[in-house]
Order: structure tokens, then C-alpha cells, then sequence
């Protein structure tokens, strides 16, 4: 069987089989925060560590700086169209926590970044889906020239100001947006029961949420509220939130 290298595993976690999200976010009351998008690929690892076991592939407990990463690599970036020059300075914000363990069947993946003000985070699911564009440092050149961030067909954004918090999606192109659909169409089977789940700590009591079915933890200060993954592809608006704190 051909190796599977490790990147080459990371690229297929996060463009193939990254279905299982948790997209969680710590707001402190001066708006301040920190918000990542994780992934637990376990299941795969199941599959796949007893092959990287054979080919020596060694355990990986990392953090990319995407803020380094860029800087290592402006030389290609410059190369590339000022529309994807822009598309990928988004990640710019963002590390990359990477575990991958063959021995104990480990892979976890954890997008995250410390912020000012939330909207300085927004799109944090499609920065992960651009994560898996560019290669890691040190690859050949053929490598540095792959590095189109995909083109997104959704945007979502944050807002808290004073004891209100909203997450809003909208379409951005709906060509684009119908063509991913398409293409799930063969996998929707596979992704039935993939979920993708919002987990957010919020710095005063929760009075209320749009979100009927969210559940929150005993000091009512963390929600709780998980889709399915196939639903949300279908209708980003289903993870639209308006949340009222307590004064």
C-alpha cells in the first residue's frame, strides 16, 4: 500500500472527512476573547495508525503559527493574485494545534486564536477549510505553488456589544454554494450523523437565546447547541444566534 504521509492524512481530514466540528469561543466582558474550530479524527486514526505504524510515520504534537507560516513563505504568496493574497492573510490570526499519534490512535486538530473584538475572527470555519491549503514549512517547490485558499461560498460573522452576542451567516455565492451541495450528494450517507457543535462561554448568565434546543451548563454562563452537520451545509442560517446576557 502506498505510504500515506502525514500532511497528506491532514489534507484528508480537513477537505474530505473533517465532519465533526466543535466551534468553541470564550468572550470576556471587554469583548476580548478566544475562539477556535476543532477536530477530533480519531476514527480515521483507527483506521489508518496501524499503516502509519508501518511506515515509521512518527507521533506529532505541534503548533503552526499561520502569522510565521506566511512569513516563511512570502516569497510564493507574493507570486499569487491580490485576490488570493487576501483570502489567505485571513488566516494570519489563526494557529494550528496538531496531535497525530499512531501509537494511541490520536488525531485532533484545533484551529485557534486569541482576539480584541470577535468580528476579527469571522469565518473561522472557512479559515480551518483554508488551513488545509497550504503545506507546512519545508516542502519542495512544486508544494509552495499549491497554496488557492478556497473560494468560499458562505461568510459568517460575530457581534457582541455590551449584553448582546449575534452569529449571522449569509450565502456570498450561490453558484458556489449549490455546487458544494452537489458535491456532498454521493457522502451524504457517510456525513449522517456528523454534527457540528457550537460551545460558547459567555461572561454573565445567559437570559435568553434564540436557539430552542441549546443547553447550558449549571452557573448558565456556557451554551450548548449542536446541529446536524448535513443540515448545516444544507442552511447555514440554522446556526444563526441572538443571545441576551444578564445585566
Amino acid at each position: 500500500m502506498k505510504k500515506l504521509s502525514l500532511w497528506g492524512l491532514v489534507l484528508v481530514v480537513l477537505t474530505v472527512l473533517s465532519c465533526n466540528f466543535t466551534e468553541e469561543m470564550t468572550l470576556n466582558e471587554d469583548g476580548s476573547g478566544r475562539m477556535s474550530v476543532s477536530f477530533d479524527g480519531s476514527e480515521l486514526m483507527q483506521m489508518a495508525g496501524e499503516e502509519m505504524k508501518s511506515t515509521n510515520e512518527k507521533a506529532v504534537d505541534s503548533i503552526i503559527s499561520f502569522k510565521q507560516m506566511l512569513e516563511e513563505k512570502k516569497d510564493s504568496i507574493a507570486q499569487l493574485s491580490p485576490e488570493e493574497q487576501e483570502k489567505i492573510k485571513k488566516l494570519e490570526p489563526f494557529s494550528l494545534h496538531m496531535v497525530m499519534n499512531p501509537e494511541s490512535k490520536e488525531m485532533k486538530f484545533d484551529l485557534f486564536s486569541d482576539f480584541k473584538n470577535v468580528a476579527d475572527v469571522n469565518d473561522a470555519f472557512n479559515a480551518f477549510q483554508s488551513a488545509s491549503m497550504l503545506n507546512p514549512p519545508g516542502g519542495n517547490s512544486e508544494q509552495k505553488a499549491k497554496m488557492n485558499a478556497p473560494e468560499p461560498a458562505t461568510k459568517v460573522n460575530y457581534s457582541f456589544k455590551g449584553s448582546s452576542f449575534s452569529r449571522s451567516s449569509e450565502i456570498i455565492d450561490q453558484a458556489l454554494f449549490q455546487q458544494g451541495l452537489d458535491s456532498l450528494q454521493g457522502a451524504e450517507m457517510f456525513l449522517s450523523g456528523s454534527t457540528y457543535t457550537l460551545k460558547y462561554h459567555f461572561p454573565k448568565r445567559v437570559k435568553s437565546v434564540s436557539a430552542e434546543d441549546a443547553t447550558f451548563s449549571a452557573d448558565g454562563k456556557t451554551m450548548i447547541y449542536e446541529v446536524k452537520f448535513m443540515d448545516l451545509m444544507k442552511d447555514p442560517s440554522i446556526l444563526d444566534l441572538e443571545v441576551e446576557l444578564e445585566d
